[in-house]
């Protein structure tokens, strides 16, 4: 790291009002799960074969029936990604000058996830969620609590990037959302932070303004959730930075209680 980078990273810190850093290595990870998945129904045989006859048709007799496959996160992350497909077209948004999917990226095997509105220009090109100004702040704040950008994972409601970086509607959060819920779902991080407005309400259900729920913890898909201000409402509300930290400072808590019970 360059003398400039430390200097920047030293200034944001102080923003924060941060006095200290702690260096436990311990609750920076946790042991790869496996994900447990449901047999597909059209998978299955419809009805056992009878004495004579062969297996029915699309299965291999009944034993397959009832069968589960364990996948471990990024098996499991990467058949919802095939799934998705790299043009997805399930909304408008694939007509409406989407460059490509975003889906999500970091540890797949993550304690914490941070989960935005929709791609923006950056993200678009890049094919990664928060990459811009904004993504470089989001990175700050995960070292501000002694976790590496690695460590963590990141996604958002949307996949597609809305024109002109608009909220997205209705219909298009009811045909996306549900892969994000599949993402929280393989992932089961311990906290999940919701960055601003849009992706709190969503994941809420809630009409609440992000003031009067930030810093709260929801339980949500049995993970904790905490709602915080945008990163990109840092860049135009500096002075915001500190309320982020407490509400960070509350995630860390929360990550270390987990790694030492």
């Amino acid at each position: 790291m360059t003398r400039d980078a430390i200097r920047d990273h030293l200034e944001f810190f102080g923003e924060l009002g941060i006095d200290g850093m702690r260096l436990e290595p311990e609750w920076r990870s946790r042991a790869e799960r496996s994900v447990q998945l449901q047999p597909d129904p059209e998978l299955q045989d419809p009805a056992p074969a009878k004495a004579g006859e062969g297996p029915a048709k699309g299965g291999e007799g009944p034993a397959k029936a009832g069968h589960y496959i364990a996948l471990t996160q990024v098996d499991a992350l990467d058949a919802l990604r095939i799934d998705i497909g790299p043009d997805c077209s399930r909304c408008k948004l694939h007509t409406l000058g989407r460059t490509q999917v975003v889906f999500g990226v970091g540890n797949p095997n993550a304690d914490l996830m941070f989960v935005g509105e929709a791609p923006g220009a950056d993200e678009d090109i890049k094919g990664e969620p928060f990459v811009g100004r904004a993504g470089q702040l989001l990175t700050k704040i995960i070292e501000a609590i002694d976790l590496r950008r690695e460590d963590v994972y990141i996604a958002n409601v949307i996949k597609c990037r809305p024109p002109g970086n608009r909220n997205p509607e209705p219909d298009e959060v009811e045909q996306c959302e549900p892969f994000l819920f599949r993402q929280v779902d393989i992932i089961r991080p311990k906290v999940i932070v919701a960055l601003g407005k849009f992706a709190a309400q969503c994941l809420l259900k809630t009409d609440a303004p992000i003031t009067r729920i930030r810093g709260r913890e929801f339980t949500y898909r049995d993970s904790v959730l905490i709602p915080t201000y945008h990163p990109a409402y840092l860049l135009r509300n500096p002075s915001a930075k500190r309320d982020v930290w407490e509400d960070m400072k509350k995630v860390r808590a929360i990550l270390m209680q987990s790694a030492d019970e």
